[in-house]
């Protein structure tokens, strides 16, 4: 799965297109190496997003297409 696609269906960004630009300005991490939002996202992973002065480090767990809004925060572990 794509890594735009990914944040936004895992509700770590809400928006998709916010998502994009949040890869297209290098706040993005994909396994320590900055990331594209056309990046392939699988199991074990791991993604670190920079949201302003906060560092959010994630383990992805699952990688489903969709997914209710209760079942979201299982497709991730925080580090």
């Amino acid at each position: 799965m794509r890594l735009d696609k990914y944040l936004k269906v895992s509700r770590l960004i809400k928006r998709r297109t916010v998502a994009n630009e949040a890869c297209d300005a290098g706040r993005v991490f994909l396994n320590g190496k900055q990331a594209r939002a056309s990046a392939e996202v699988k199991a074990g992973d791991e993604i670190q997003i920079q949201f302003g002065n906060r560092e959010v480090k994630i383990e992805v767990l699952t990688v489903q297409e969709t997914v209710r809004k209760e079942e979201a925060k299982e497709m991730f572990r925080y580090l």
